[in-house]
């Protein structure tokens, strides 16, 4: 059950975050609409992404074989905090190794970035799936996709 519950909290504080920064947008914070709209948008939004997730549920669930739902709500997270893990890690990685926006064109800086940003993702991947219990899933899942990308030579 720890899964399911941590997916709607983890939706609860994205349509908060989500809410929070709207409000800023429209620089309602600070006035009395500040917590009605909050709370609204909050409401609003967490209703709107339990239901996107249920339909990204329902096709997924036949593509990926997996034996219980809460599998799934792993899957996702396990995404999301790749995803943006690997986004993080990527600019200091381009620091330490030297080249920041200062001392190279933006076009070289970000696209090293990009290109950091995959073999970084490829081992969090694996890595975070393991620690959701999922490394099987996600093995299966970085061989059939380096094997898309012509390096299934290494994973036989």
């Amino acid at each position: 059950m720890i899964f399911p519950i941590l997916g709607a909290l983890l939706v609860l504080f994205t349509s908060y975050a989500i809410s929070r920064s709207f409000l800023h947008f429209f620089d309602l914070n600070n006035t009395i609409f500040e917590w009605i709209f909050t709370i609204g948008g909050t409401v609003a939004l967490y209703f709107l992404l339990i239901k996107f997730f249920i339909w990204c549920f329902k096709k997924v669930e036949d593509k990926w074989k997996v034996d219980y739902k809460w599998e799934m709500i792993a899957i996702f997270i396990v995404f999301a905090i790749t995803g943006s893990a690997a986004g993080k890690l990527a600019g200091p990685l381009v620091h330490w190794i030297g080249l920041d926006n200062e001392n190279v064109p933006g076009y070289v800086y970000w696209t090293l970035r990009i290109l950091l940003i995959f073999p970084i993702y490829q081992i969090l991947l694996v890595f975070i799936g393991w620690l959701f219990g999922q490394y099987e899933f996600f093995w299966n899942f970085e061989k059939k996709m380096l094997k898309r990308l012509g390096l299934g030579a290494f994973f036989s």
